[in-house]
């Protein structure tokens, strides 16, 4: 069965929380902006539903992803990665980060993909490196600390 990739409705982003509420994993997928400890209304208005496009990867009816995509310094660029930890190690990553580049292709004139990625987490590191991404200097002051920028250029 093919996985629906569409924008996220309330009761979705209500699933997405609960994968995210430990201090330790919020603080690797959050990102500047986004209050902790949070409400559903707080985390729901932090993610910036109507600036930035967001989707759900919906297996059936279960949500197992979610990330976002917007126009940063002249590429497209992912965030707020997240898949279902009970679904992890399936590809579910590597099917959504390709379904927001195809997205971003689609909506952005870009001359390739970004990322931001903590570090410590070589997890996802390794997943984007196996998808063509690169460690790249970051053109202007690094707005994260312990972080890495990743670029990938469009095929």
């Amino acid at each position: 069965m093919t996985m629906q990739f569409i924008k996220p409705q309330p009761h979705h982003l209500l699933e997405v929380m609960e994968w995210v509420r430990s201090p330790k994993v919020f603080d690797i997928w959050a990102g500047p902006g986004v209050r902790f400890p949070f409400t559903a209304e707080t985390f729901i208005d932090d993610l910036k539903l109507d600036e930035l496009q967001s989707r759900v990867l919906i297996d059936g009816d279960t949500v197992v992803a979610f990330g976002q995509t917007y126009q940063r310094l002249g590429h497209t660029h992912l965030g707020r990665l997240v898949v279902d930890p009970t679904a992890q190690g399936k590809g579910i990553g590597t099917e959504l980060i390709q379904r927001l580049m195809l997205l971003g292709d689609e909506l952005f004139d870009s001359s390739g993909y970004s990322l931001f990625v903590l570090k410590a987490n070589t997890k996802a590191k390794n997943l984007y490196l196996k998808l063509g991404f690169d460690v790249a200097e970051y053109p202007e002051i690094m707005p994260l600390p312990d972080c890495l920028y990743m670029v990938k250029p469009r095929d």
